[in-house]
């Protein structure tokens, strides 16, 4: 199997509270990512991943992992997902990422993640003991509601309702998770019904939080990709994107106000989260307060 050489693995996050999800630190055990999702902006060639499709652990992970924790003054949050699924195929076997959080727990450390994979639900209880000592947020990315629709853009990946299923795992385990709506993809997935039902959907499986973009990014290498699927899979839709966004990097989905709307309508309804601020003062404040004696 081969493996790639890394000198450390943490690296500090510096977004703030209102801005992004919470972290100290970002992490990557693997690099590439077979699931195959046709919009996957790690694809574009800025990045500098040589053969994106193929996952390759990183060598002596958690002996490199040990050795930064133990020698870290102060704890926080570790957030895993950013680049690389820290559940993809591999993980079932190697199992760096369950070793990762057990190197969290046994230091103190919070743990973060955000994954496609069904394979979460494995950790639950680990997470649940992680989170009696510090932050927990599990994040799982759902696009599309639609399970056959699921399949043409994400092909290698667990399919929504397997994703659902792991996501009330997490919750009834007690770990604080949610879903990450993006992106959402103009012509595809950029619909009320799409977005309303998803939400419906975490609420049912016990979610706290939905948080949604309403748009997608394009630059070199993955728009290329993208529109290759595109024309083999809807027919039409690539004429619209070059007609409509051209070479833009930023790209909107269609009457993303309408939608926006709507999330915020379907959230509120379900009690859910979906500003930053919000989940990240959710997730902080789930942390274990100590009794003082003075």
């Amino acid at each position: 199997m081969e493996t790639i050489q890394a000198r450390h693995l943490l690296t500090p996050v510096r977004a703030g509270m209102d801005d992004f999800y919470h972290a100290d630190w970002n992490m990557n055990l693997y690099r590439g990512c077979s699931h195959g999702c046709i919009y996957c902006d790690s694809r574009s060639l800025c990045y500098r991943i040589e053969n994106f499709s193929t996952v390759r652990p990183k060598a002596e992970a958690l002996t490199l992992l040990e050795r930064e924790l133990a020698g870290k003054r102060t704890t926080g949050v570790i957030t895993m997902g950013a680049m690389s699924d820290p559940y993809n195929p591999l993980e079932e076997e190697l199992r760096l990422t369950q070793g990762a959080l057990r190197l969290m727990l046994r230091h103190g450390f919070g743990a973060a993640f955000t994954t496609k994979s069904a394979l979460c639900a494995r950790d639950a209880q680990l997470l649940r003991e992680i989170s009696r000592r510090a932050p927990v947020c599990a994040r799982l990315t759902v696009t599309c509601a639609d399970d056959e629709l699921c399949r043409k853009i994400e092909p290698h990946v667990s399919p929504s309702s397997e994703r659902f299923a792991a996501l009330r795992t997490l919750s009834e385990a007690g770990v604080f998770a949610g879903v990450w709506l993006n992106p959402v993809l103009p012509c595809i997935t950029d619909t009320e019904e799409n977005i309303r039902r998803i939400v419906q959907q975490t609420a049912e499986a016990g979610g706290r939080f939905v948080v949604c973009f309403f748009g997608m990014t394009l630059r070199t290498g993955n728009r290329e990709y993208y529109f290759d699927a595109l024309q083999r899979l809807f027919p039409g839709v690539r004429e619209y994107y070059l007609r409509e966004y051209g070479n833009a990097y930023e790209i909107p989905a269609r009457d993303p106000d309408r939608l926006y709307a709507a999330f915020r309508d379907e959230c509120s309804r379900q009690g859910l989260l979906w500003r930053f601020g919000d989940i990240n003062r959710e997730m902080l404040a789930r942390m274990p307060v100590q009794t003082s004696f003075l």
